[in-house]
């Protein structure tokens, strides 16, 4: 959700977001998909990417969605947000977690 988010919202195209998990699952939560779309972002064509350790090292800025206290080592500055992963949620937690991803980004890109 936050790379279909940042990448709907930015305002320069010379920014992109890529996400990728430690654990990437097969698929897109179809609960994900949905509450996108409900807010008119379609990501029902991203694939889960495995995080490796090239995209850490061409990233100007990392960001992890989950807890840094559970999240794997890397070694770059990071950030963590800490927001829960959305598999096998309820469609109405999903929507308050891509609520907060979006206030998350839309801060993010005032930033850069």
């Amino acid at each position: 959700m936050a790379e279909g988010l940042f990448n709907t919202l930015r305002k320069s195209k010379n920014v992109v977001a890529i996400s990728a998990g430690a654990r990437a699952a097969s698929q897109i939560d179809s609960n994900a998909i949905e509450v996108m779309r409900e807010i008119g972002i379609d990501i029902s064509e991203q694939m889960p990417k495995q995080l490796a350790q090239e995209m850490v090292d061409m990233a100007d800025r990392v960001i992890l969605m989950c807890d840094s206290k559970v999240c794997p080592v890397i070694f770059k500055e990071t950030e963590s947000w800490g927001i829960e992963d959305c598999l096998d949620k309820p469609i109405g937690k999903v929507r308050e977690i891509r609520d907060e991803i979006r206030k998350k980004v839309e801060k993010l890109i005032k930033e850069l």
